[in-house]
């Protein structure tokens, strides 16, 4: 099966293809259409013609038609949450929730349209205000480049493109190389929800050429981008005077202080932060701080829950573990924690490959925090654990990072909560809960290397309109 690019309202086909295999089963799902750099040309022209219909539609319309995708969406959602298991190896379970949550992320974005207003500016504060009225609106910025990853290839995409639709604007969507087909359904659903032709252009392709076209063309008002830190820096630097919203890496901690009871529930909701979809996700736990007096409880009952996942197949039902992304993440994570371990860490539970494609829950114990398991992004299932004696040794520690994107503590101490709410670098903290925790409404993005703007629709809106003032002489 070929899958053509989608640009202009229809599909176009590709002067070349690449295949798509399972990361599972390495069987072979389709042939993708790359884009070129004729093809982004296009694409690029396509959403600027399509941008005086996408102002002129009111916000009402903007809001039907995203409603309508999100309707289609549900109605679809165990054909979508299976495409998810086929091309990104997501369990079947967490391919269901991505795609519940899809659905509310574009209806929150059929909200916004309708809420996206100024205000009143009292220039009569200022002498020489006197007898005017002014005001400000927002209006939208124009076509955005939107570059995604795999992990949430449904979610993370619709963090972009509802909010660039709900504020007016068109897209240019190039997804990521190993999850193009959810992108390119969803080009289909917002077609068949009314979007007008060439407001949405959906162009699979290597990002040396798509991704440096979009960040560098003139007519490409915004850049909307999640990856990594050092793709996300060196797009800052080449994007000019273009909007810019970047979420990057992280490395997410949480803490336990003394106060915490040790209940099966607590343990379970750690594990699922840690190891859902395979530690793929920006804000999956990576480094977790108990207190010394209750380290020893949490290590046994974590390592033992982590034991309890099912290594499988993504399409079963049971599944909670299935194979990363590709070989090479295998391969590299394997790498680091043989060199943590060669460092002085402890491997608790897991610690080697299953398969080629398939890397075990793994826990380690007293590792480095120069280890590359702890300064810098996994992106797998390995959770490093560390005790404490005094709650600012942990507080210090999670700070002693590239990253800030979100952090966890546990206490039933309000004073430690909030002083850590304080102290902690991170752009979100999430008390008495896991650093995992996210809904689709609140604003989310980092500091330091995790990122600048914020995502979040309303936010999103913000960042992808532009504010212009109006004053009007009485």
């Amino acid at each position: 099966m070929k899958q053509h690019l989608w640009i202009g309202g229809q599909w176009k086909e590709a002067r070349s293809y690449t295949e798509l295999r399972s990361p599972h089963t390495g069987e072979l799902l389709a042939e993708v259409g790359q884009a070129d750099e004729a093809d982004v040309e296009e694409a690029i022209a396509a959403a600027q013609a399509a941008g005086s219909v996408m102002r002129s539609l009111p916000a009402h319309e903007r809001a039907c038609i995203l409603e309508k995708a999100a309707l289609l969406m549900e109605q679809r959602a165990e054909e979508l949450a299976r495409l998810l298991a086929q091309e990104a190896s997501k369990p079947l379970k967490a391919g269901r929730a991505e795609i519940g949550r899809t659905v509310q992320t574009y209806k929150f974005a059929a909200e916004e349209a309708k809420r996206i207003h100024g205000e009143t500016v009292p220039v009569d504060a200022a002498p020489g205000g006197e007898g005017r009225l002014a005001f400000t609106v927002r209006r939208p910025v124009g076509v955005v480049g939107a570059i995604t990853p795999f992990n949430f290839p449904f979610n993370l995409v619709a963090h972009k493109v509802g909010p660039a639709i709900a504020a007016g604007n068109t897209i240019v969507l190039k997804p990521a190389g190993q999850t193009p087909l959810s992108a390119l359904a969803l080009a289909g659903i917002l077609h068949e929800a009314g979007l007008p032709a060439g407001a949405l252009n959906v162009i699979p392709g290597k990002g040396s050429v798509v991704g440096e076209k979009l960040v560098q063309d003139s007519r490409i008002a915004a850049i909307t981008f999640t990856g990594s830190p050092e793709v996300g820096i060196a797009m800052k630097n080449k994007a000019g005077l273009k909007r810019v919203t970047l979420e990057l890496g992280s490395n997410a901690a949480v803490i336990i202080d003394d106060t915490v009871e040790i209940t099966q529930a607590f343990i379970d909701r750690c594990v699922l932060g840690a190891f859902s979809y395979n530690g793929q996700v920006c804000i999956s736990i990576q480094r977790i701080y108990v207190h010394e007096s209750r380290y020893e409880e949490f290590a046994r009952r974590f390592v033992e829950a982590a034991e309890k996942l099912v290594v499988g197949d993504p399409l079963e039902e049971t599944t909670d573990i299935s194979a990363l992304i590709a070989g090479k993440e295998v391969e590299r994570i394997a790498s680091w924690v043989d060199a943590a371990v060669s460092e002085g860490a402890v491997v608790l539970t897991g610690g080697r490959a299953v398969s080629p494609a398939v890397f075990p829950p793994t826990v380690l114990a007293n590792a480095a925090e120069a280890s590359s398991v702890s300064c810098q992004e996994v992106f797998g299932p390995v959770v490093t654990l560390s005790s404490f004696a005094d709650v600012s040794e942990a507080i210090a520690a999670v700070n002693r990072s590239r990253y800030g994107l979100q952090a966890g503590i546990y206490s039933a101490n309000i004073h430690t909560a909030m002083r850590a709410a304080e102290e902690l670098e991170v752009g979100g903290v999430i008390i008495n809960d896991i650093p995992t925790f996210r809904v689709d409404n609140m604003p989310y993005g980092g500091v330091k290397e995790s990122g600048f703007g914020r995502e979040g629709i309303k936010y999103a809106v913000e960042e992808l309109t532009e504010l212009k003032f109006i004053s009007i002489k009485l």
